[in-house]
């Protein structure tokens, strides 16, 4: 009967991460000044910064902002392995899921990604032009201004 429990539970508990964290993140994206196109090198769209942008957890991409009187600006977001990740990994193993293990690393939901948020900072191509000031301080950017309960969460959890 304990063998029955057992292996009905490893059945169930297989994928584990697949199941809570998926296999897409959301990754949101600024730009510092605010207002800048984002272009996705994975071709999802994002639109005018800040914005979000939901990708597979196995994705490793680039960000690249573009705004007028600004040099164009791109950051490298990879992909890692997440803490929350690591801990459904070592549930499935505890478990005896080692099913659910494989299925975790097979569909990337043990990963996330880095930077999350992504700040891309542009400088003016003319630091003289009043119309293209520099950018502000890097950590607070619109993206980041709202109120907490405003933004939109990544999915790092």
């Amino acid at each position: 009967m304990k063998i029955r429990v057992l292996a009905a539970s490893a059945l169930l508990l297989a994928g584990c991460a697949t199941v809570t964290r998926g296999t897409t993140n959301i990754v949101q994206v600024a730009s510092n000044p605010p207002g800048a196109t984002i272009t996705i090198s994975t071709g999802e769209p994002c639109g005018v910064a800040p914005c979000n942008v939901e990708v597979s957890r196995k994705a490793e991409f680039t960000v690249t902002a573009e705004l007028a009187g600004y040099e164009t600006a791109s950051v490298d977001v990879r992909s890692v392995l997440g803490a929350a990740g690591v801990g459904a990994t070592a549930g499935n193993v505890l478990l005896g899921g080692v099913v659910g293990a494989v299925v975790d690393g097979a569909s990337g939901a043990t990963l996330t990604h880095k930077p999350n948020p992504v700040i891309v900072t542009l400088q003016p191509i003319d630091p003289a032009n009043p119309d293209t000031p520099p950018p502000g301080p890097s950590e607070e950017v619109a993206l980041l201004d709202k109120p907490r309960a405003e933004r939109p969460k990544p999915n790092e959890y």
